[in-house]
């Protein structure tokens, strides 16, 4: 007997299937169409202005006085390049460790680095103890801080990104097509002044970075750095050090650089307030870890913490004990290609 439900030899459900998978299709297409209007590709989809809040154009330079003018806090002003440099990773081409040698053709790059300028980038400041990553910014919570940038590099735009702090859009400095503003995509000799609040929850060291079209391979050469944030009112400490693990030509890094003797001798006196700044990019998890010395954190003393890409921590100690210590990634790999340093501390 025939099943009444059975039209066009389909049993009644799969017709139902069949009726809603093509309605599907009708909608998909309909979607489309106000997606991809005319003209646009499937690969590089239309931007919709009206569900997007683009970025105005703005100003692209802001005085400090200007801002004084309009905050009763302090205001903090750096003056930030990126710079094209060919960069040694390995610099006296050795790894004293395992007894190993480079040719410099094997771990020199080029790369765009940020280095810090005198005001209207008068002249380029001689760089930090942080091998290449861009100038160690400081401020206390409750500081607006102005970041003036122009990009040096004739190939390629570049921006700076930065963690941990509020600003408006404008001054985010990450290129969403259509919707950002000259502050994400700064055109080879062009300039833009970034504004910045280190809110009450700022404390703490946090990654800035290139995020401009370019972020990809700009990273990879070099395009990053530290943005250092303290409490209102806490002291400077003696030292303060700068270890951001990343990788380069292939080796595993602290600012760059690989293997003792190459990477940042950090040196410190017994008695000396010592904060350490860690950082990391790229794709690994790292563990970092002093010999020697222990660090307090609210789930109690370590000596070893894990940072993951774009992860950073800051801790300080009071230095009471000399010697000449290593610190290095505690992933085993990670440390013998590369990620390793001394720490050197001597008495008063």
């Amino acid at each position: 007997m025939t099943d009444r439900f059975v039209v066009s030899g389909r049993p009644w459900y799969r017709r139902l299937v069949l009726w809603a998978g093509v309605g599907v299709l009708l909608s998909t297409t309909a979607l489309l169409m106000v997606v991809f209007p005319s003209g646009a590709s499937s690969t590089e989809p239309a931007l919709a202005p009206l569900e997007l809040v683009a970025s105005s154009p703005g100003e692209r330079r802001v005085s400090a006085a200007e801002v004084r003018r309009q905050t009763d806090g302090n205001v903090v002003e750096y003056w930030v390049g990126a710079v094209p440099t060919s960069w040694n990773v390995v610099p006296n081409g050795k790894d004293p460790i395992m007894g190993k040698t480079f040719q410099a053709s094997e771990t020199t790059m080029q790369g765009v680095l940020y280095r810090r300028f005198t005001a209207d980038w008068q002249n380029q400041m001689k760089p930090g103890s942080y091998g290449l990553t861009g100038p160690l910014i400081r401020a206390q919570v409750g500081d607006t801080i102005l970041i003036h940038f122009k990009n040096f590099d004739a190939n390629a735009t570049h921006s700076m990104h930065f963690h941990g702090v509020e600003y408006d859009f404008p001054s985010d400095g990450a290129f969403i097509p259509g919707v950002s503003g000259p502050g994400a995509d700064v055109k080879p000799g062009e300039t833009f002044t970034y504004r910045l609040k280190a809110g009450p929850d700022a404390t703490g060291v946090w990654p800035y970075h290139d995020h401009s079209p370019t972020m990809d391979a700009s990273i990879r050469g070099g395009l990053y750095g530290a943005f250092s944030i303290r409490p209102k009112g806490e002291k400077l400490p003696d030292k303060e050090f700068v270890v951001f693990f990343e990788s380069h030509r292939d080796f595993n890094t602290i600012d760059g650089l690989a293997f003792v003797t190459n990477t940042p001798i950090f040196r410190a006196k017994v008695g000396d307030t010592v904060q350490w700044d860690v950082l990391a990019l790229g794709d690994d998890h790292h563990t970092f870890h002093v010999h020697g010395h222990r660090w307090h954190t609210a789930n109690g003393a370590r000596d070893v913490q894990t940072v993951g890409p774009a992860e950073s921590f800051r801790f300080r100690w009071k230095e009471d004990r000399a010697g000449t210590w290593l610190y290095h990634c505690h992933v085993e790999e990670h440390m013998m290609n590369g990620m390793i340093g001394l720490y050197v501390v001597t008495e008063k």
